[in-house]
């Protein structure tokens, strides 16, 4: 199962989730300025590497069957090992661009705020601008789009265990929460709005872990008879 639903970009999409759950202890605790100044940054690119996994995974999934047809051999070619890699990297850096562009332009420190309430002064990270967050945000938002999108066109393909269908529960649960987020996050004053992003980094995090990776773990580890490859292509019979 771990080699028909491509290990490389498996496994690299495994070493971002971890990288987006620890990137939550940022905004826990005394604000700092590498805190400050790092923290969106190492969100927005962590979930940036894991959304472009998600949607190479896919586009290559879609590529397989579309090679299956006649005259579609012509479409693999251009989604070989080396593609899928490049392709990750190429949008994980318009993001570390994005956050590069942020960092130098904005000051990202932490500032004093009393304007919340009258006998408190809060410490909190200053956003500096936010149309950077804006286009951080809505970039990682139109991966996840794009991402839907092309696994609820492939949720039909010919396959016993078609991956695009938990891609398109993933990304249901991951829209849900950060579109949720917005709403939340604007009307959220000071440490509030930390504890938001945290909510929805970590629930984020949670749902496209479980939503990926829990079907093939029950399958690995409770019904390993399932995980052969004539049952994976669908012609062995399923055993309950």
């Amino acid at each position: 199962m771990v080699r028909a639903n491509n290990s490389e970009l498996s496994f690299l999409l495994l070493l971002s989730l971890k990288l987006c759950f620890p990137c939550s202890l940022l905004f826990i605790g005394r604000p700092q300025l590498w805190t400050c100044q790092l923290r969106h940054a190492t969100f927005g690119i962590s979930f940036v590497l894991c959304v472009s996994c998600i949607l190479v995974k896919t586009m290559v999934m879609l590529a397989v069957f579309a090679a299956s047809k006649p005259g579609g051999g012509a479409t693999l070619k251009w989604f070989g090992a080396a593609q899928q890699r490049g392709t990750v990297l190429v949008l994980t850096s318009i993001q570390a661009a994005i956050c590069t562009v942020w960092l130098v332009s904005s000051s990202l420190t932490p500032r004093k705020n009393s304007k919340y309430h009258n006998d408190k002064i809060v410490y909190e990270c200053v956003v500096g601008s936010v149309v950077s967050f804006a286009v951080l945000l809505g970039y990682i938002g139109l991966l996840a789009f794009l991402s839907f999108l092309m696994a609820f066109l492939a949720r039909n393909l010919p396959d016993n265990f078609n991956e695009a269908k938990l891609i398109t529960f993933s990304m249901l649960i991951f829209c849900a929460v950060w579109v949720a987020f917005v709403p939340a996050y604007v009307n959220s004053p000071g440490k509030y709005a930390d504890a938001v992003e945290v909510f929805a980094i970590l629930a984020s995090s949670f749902g496209l872990l479980l939503a990926l990776f829990g079907p093939k773990c029950y399958i690995i580890l409770l019904k390993p008879e399932r995980n052969t490859k004539k049952e994976i292509m669908g012609r062995g019979t399923t055993t309950s």
